[in-house]
């Protein structure tokens, strides 16, 4: 991936109100990637006025509606996480109000790209930090959407994972970063009633949930799959209904 050329002195001055000008044909990307070069450049002049530009961009409100185009255009991988953590803030912060449509756009784009990475061998394996960081979005989306808005999700989820192993292995991640949210870390985050709701979606549905793991027990041979899968099993044990222990093959097959 060519790096990003040096930012000149002339480009730190303004760059937020000129990479937000409503009047720009489209945002300019490959500025932003020379500012972030340059703010994570340890021997750049330009080091702390780029860090101030950045931050001036970032409480910009309207700057999420340009994630799609960093995380797509973007030759610079600390723009482009840059640029998800611009979206995760939104999504934080300013979910409950957006409109509808805007909403649907982010859950939209984010699902597809997680699928699009997460199906790609080579992405998994050369871009697994970015990856990783894109399951949390994912995470932060169904943290205000899931079940009530998004009741489908584990049945999805559930029905992707028999199509692929690699993409298999990213949605168990997903499941053990979703369990933990919802009842290791979700104390100070959510509100005690939206808790509820999630942990009892989780309950109800988890019988699709360990058909998958028994199913990818039983048929891979993949080590990394296998070990993740266990590894989200481990996570469940702490809170899935008593009876899978003892009902089920669950103790065989582990």
């Amino acid at each position: 991936m060519a790096a990003a050329a040096a930012a000149t002195p002339s480009e730190m001055d303004n760059v937020a109100s000129r990479l937000l000008d409503p009047a720009a044909a489209e945002f300019d990307v490959a500025l932003l990637d020379r500012v972030v070069t340059a703010a994570y450049d340890p021997t750049s002049p330009h080091r702390a006025a780029a860090n101030q530009q950045l931050m001036a961009l970032q409480e910009a409100p309207d700057l999420w509606t340009k994630a799609d185009a960093i995380l797509e255009r973007s030759s610079n991988m600390q723009a482009r996480f840059f640029g998800l953590q611009v979206l995760d803030d939104a999504i934080r912060v300013r979910w409950k109000v957006m409109p509808q449509e805007q909403r649907e756009g982010i859950k939209n784009y984010v699902v597809g790209k997680v699928i699009s990475m997460s199906s790609d061998e080579a992405a998994m394996t050369s871009e697994k930090v970015f990856i990783s960081k894109l399951n949390l979005t994912l995470v932060q989306i169904l943290k205000q959407e899931w079940p009530h808005n998004w009741p489908s999700f584990v049945p999805d989820l559930v029905g992707s994972s028999k199509t692929s192993e690699v993409l298999c292995e990213n949605n168990m991640q997903i499941l053990k970063l979703l369990s933990e949210e919802v009842f290791d870390f979700s104390r100070d985050q959510m509100v005690t009633e939206k808790v509820k709701k999630m942990k009892e979606s989780l309950n109800s549905e988890f019988s699709q949930i360990y058909q998958l793991c028994e199913f990818i027990l039983e048929h891979s041979q993949r080590p990394s799959l296998l070990r993740v899968t266990l590894q989200t099993l481990q996570r469940f044990l702490t809170w899935i209904p008593l009876g899978f222990i003892f009902q089920t093959q669950l103790i065989d097959a582990l």
